[in-house]
């Protein structure tokens, strides 16, 4: 069964890892490595089957996979998840485990930061394998990448703006924000220093409050966040939160956010586009954090990486026009960028096959 998931996905790889002794159940996920090694973050989530969390990890390595390639990097795209609540679960033997598995793929795939996981976190994976980003400056790496995710998720926003309202001024537009966590707060800093009217809800009451003290931002509920006339809908959390249940009651000119896999399918794309809504592709928007960490392999830039971030805004911008020149949803004409890159650069290169020395420069041990 599970070879047949991955014929229908076109995984190249998927690696269960498990240490008892250290409480580790991790699986990692490596979708395509046409255009470069698999660089993905690694998810910490309490999964109610072990069944969800594979789901999970091959959606995500896919999404990775478009992100690098519509974004004009050299990676591939992987994940991984580890089985666990991260408030209760964490321990240094823990990420050393793990850290140890993802060495021994030998660079096929290069660990982050992701939902669950902080910089913390991978100081103790970084002291078993040089194959992880998004440590500590002081090891040459750029640190938390959600500034940076943020950053980048106002250039495709500005994108979408000037389509949707033939302008970029992000400050004239209301915003109903679903999720307050790293990603998004950095977010809704951004949308109100531009003096936008913001609208915040998350699982984290503390998170909302913080939103609401220090940022100005409009608290509502858990499931209230759907009916908020609001111009941008901005899921920041998890994924699918445009579904069959929420659509109908979005009153948004655009969605636009930081979260992974925003669409619950395809058919919910179609809709979308049927009722006038402009969506802008998530993992378009969103590759702002891994551009950042993508710098790590060749010695850190930030300056590079801000100059980077900002071709975020051109790259949604060819979404658009390839969508209304051929008159299909933008999610579709993302996909087709995409893999139009890996098939062209695909016929010029094999799979990557990883190193036995890790790549990355200017990395203090």
């Amino acid at each position: 069964m599970i070879f047949e998931t991955l014929a229908k996905t076109g995984h190249e790889e998927v690696v269960f890892c498990h240490n008892p002794d250290a409480g580790l159940k991790a699986i990692i996920a490596i979708h395509n490595t046409v255009l470069g090694p698999a660089l993905g973050g690694t998810r910490m989530w309490p999964y109610a089957t072990e069944q969800d969390a594979v789901n999970d990890v091959l959606r995500l390595s896919r999404g990775m996979t478009y992100k690098a390639a519509v974004s004009g990097l050299n990676l591939g795209g992987g994940k991984a998840v580890i089985i666990g609540d991260p408030n209760k679960d964490k321990s240094e033997a823990l990420f050393r485990a793990f850290g140890r598995f993802v060495n021994s793929l030998n660079g096929r795939y290069i660990t982050a930061e992701d939902v669950g996981i902080d910089v913390n976190d991978m100081e103790y994976v970084f002291r078993e394998t040089e194959f992880v980003t998004g440590v500590h400056q002081v090891h040459g790496g750029s640190g938390d990448p959600s500034p940076f995710t943020a950053y980048g998720t106002v250039q495709g926003l500005m994108a979408a703006l000037n389509v949707k309202f033939g302008n970029e001024d992000v400050g004239k537009y209301s915003y109903a924000v679903q999720g307050v966590g790293h990603v998004g707060m950095e977010f809704v800093k951004l949308l109100r220093e531009k003096g936008a009217k913001v609208f915040v809800t998350d699982i984290n009451k503390d998170a909302v409050q913080r939103a609401v003290d220090e940022f100005g931002c409009e608290a509502v509920a858990l499931d209230e966040i759907y009916d908020v006339d609001a111009d941008v809908y901005s899921p920041t959390a998890l994924g699918g939160t445009v579904n069959a249940a929420t659509l109908p009651r979005l009153k948004c000119k655009i969605i636009c956010g930081a979260a992974n896999n925003q669409l619950a399918n395809d058919e919910i794309g179609l809709e979308v586009a049927n009722r006038g809504i402009l969506y802008a592709p998530d993992y378009a928007v969103n590759a702002g954090g891994l551009m950042n960490v993508s710098l790590e392999i060749d010695g850190y830039n930030r300056e590079r990486a801000m100059r980077m971030m900002r071709t975020i805004y051109y790259n949604l911008g060819r979404i658009f026009e390839i969508s209304k020149r051929e008159g299909i949803p933008t999610f579709r004409a993302a996909d087709r960028m995409a893999e139009e890159r890996i098939n062209s650069i695909g016929k010029l290169k094999l799979p990557h096959l990883g190193s036995a020395r890790p790549q990355f420069m200017g990395r203090k041990g």
